[in-house]
């Protein structure tokens, strides 16, 4: 038999008890591998996934509105980020809300008003509801008025949304579209806001702060919140005749406003644009 030169000369047995054992340094280990689950993305991930794609629009010298609410907040936050690292220069900011403004001043960015800027290079903002003509329902954060305001001064206005907000027609996700009212009587438009989308199974109710007391938005109004059954078949025409009650200052229907719409899903982020 011819023996190999790593191994010494054996005389082999055809008993199994004769074969030779590797060296233990030689055997197979019995390797356990445990897969790890990939954690998925949270809401709050989708969100900052959308703001940091719509910051690739602005560009150093513009004049920006900045919008309201827990996605452009991170939205605000990565401008101040870019300003402090100097990749973005000479920005000017519009706040929609007293919260965007103290965000904003915390973060050095420079602050202006639509009295010195009546026209913007671009507004981004976040939205409550998204429909397939990009029209939207915003205002849940109670910033409505100054958020209409100053996207309606922007020549671009960008919305960034994770995909729960996108619905078939407005009012769909049966959370609240609010309309802006004085004080003065609002228990009387609520029950005529109420009468107006009956047909619709509206329910229009008073919104409340967290002190139990009615809430009060920046420029001293009450919110009435309308909950829709049914989504609202014609958002031109309920925005219409919402805007014909006195007493009404603004209504969270926005519609033909938005230039492009960022949604970030569970598989990508996607921009839809008209």
């Amino acid at each position: 038999m011819t023996s190999l030169s790593f191994l010494p000369t054996l005389h082999l047995s055809t008993s199994a008890h004769f074969l030779p054992r590797a060296p233990k340094s030689l055997r197979p280990r019995a390797i356990s591998i445990k897969a790890q689950a990939v954690p998925a993305l949270t809401q709050d991930d989708l969100k900052k996934l959308a703001a940091d794609k719509a910051v690739d629009y602005v560009k150093s010298g513009m004049a920006l509105g900045l919008g309201t609410g827990s996605t452009a907040a991170f939205v605000v936050d990565k401008i101040g980020q870019l300003l402090k690292t100097g990749e973005l220069r000479d920005i000017v900011g519009i706040p929609t809300s007293k919260r965007t403004e103290e965000q904003a001043k915390s973060l050095n960015i420079p602050l202006t008003t639509l009295d010195d800027h009546p026209s913007l290079d671009l507004a981004i903002d976040g939205a409550d509801e998204v429909d397939p003509e990009l029209n939207l329902v915003k205002g849940r954060g109670g910033a409505l008025l100054r958020e209409k305001m100053v996207e309606a001064a922007s020549k671009s206005f960008v919305v960034v949304a994770d995909e729960s907000k996108l619905v078939s027609g407005l009012g769909g996700s049966k959370l609240a579209m609010p309309v802006e009212v004085v004080q003065f009587c609002w228990k009387y438009n609520l029950v005529r806001l109420q009468d107006l989308f009956r047909e619709l199974g509206c329910e229009a109710k008073l919104r409340e702060g967290e002190n139990g007391k009615p809430y009060i938005t920046d420029n001293f109004n009450y919110i009435i919140d309308l909950y829709f059954e049914t989504p609202i078949k014609d958002g031109v025409s309920a925005g219409t005749e919402i805007g014909k009650l006195e007493g009404v200052v603004e209504h969270g229907l926005f519609l033909d406003m938005a230039t492009a719409v960022i949604i970030a899903g569970k598989t990508g982020v996607e921009v839809k644009s008209k």
